[in-house]
């Protein structure tokens, strides 16, 4: 059965601090817009910074259709679930702040993440939970864990961060989400 809590407790933060992977969801406020649903699981890049907050490094790439969904409503629920070990599934619903490279706030929030502040990271995502909600698993596969894909790193890492700069502000789903919200600021104040 499922319970829900008022604050992250000692076994759900270690429970999502093992795992590799979480998703994030957010949704425009318009009933034809389109929900988004994304993964992430880069190693070290999320945070719990303390029993009802979480954050995590939002990097660039094709989209940001998240950013835009905090940016028009603030809604976000971030989801983990257990591949191997025992069954669980937790998740953080909450509210969404994307905390912008311009902002006052960013370089103490990056700074948090030691080496995971990687190249093309674009904002930091804050979540200030509602809610906190576990439920048993027992659907969900098993599943190894093999190693981090560095692709992302690896493409971003040869680009200087003025190159960064210009990739996102050509992107058409960086300024604005596929439903026409507005995303990123551009251009992407230099880091």
């Amino acid at each position: 059965m499922g319970k829900e809590y008022e604050r992250i407790e000692p076994r759900l933060w270690k429970f999502i601090e093992e795992q590799k992977v979480f998703f994030v969801a957010t949704a425009p406020l318009t009933g034809d817009g389109h929900v988004n649903l994304s993964p992430k699981g880069r190693q070290g890049t999320l945070r719990i910074l303390d029993d009802r907050t979480v954050a995590y490094l939002d990097f660039g790439g094709s989209h940001a259709e998240t950013i835009a969904h905090l940016r028009e409503n603030g809604r976000i629920t971030l989801m983990w679930c257990a591949f191997e070990g025992p069954p669980n599934i937790v998740r953080v619903h909450g509210r969404g702040e994307p905390v912008f490279r311009d902002d006052p706030r960013f370089a103490g929030l990056v700074a948090g993440f030691g080496e995971a502040d990687g190249p093309a990271v674009r904002a930091v995502v804050v979540v200030t939970a509602e809610l906190i909600s576990d439920t048993c698993g027992y659907a969900v596969p098993f599943m190894d864990y093999r190693s981090e894909r560095d692709l992302h790193a690896d493409y971003f890492g040869r680009k200087s961060d003025e190159e960064f700069r210009e990739y996102t502000n050509k992107k058409p789903y960086n300024n604005a989400s596929i439903d026409g919200l507005p995303a990123m600021p551009l251009p992407l104040p230099p880091r």
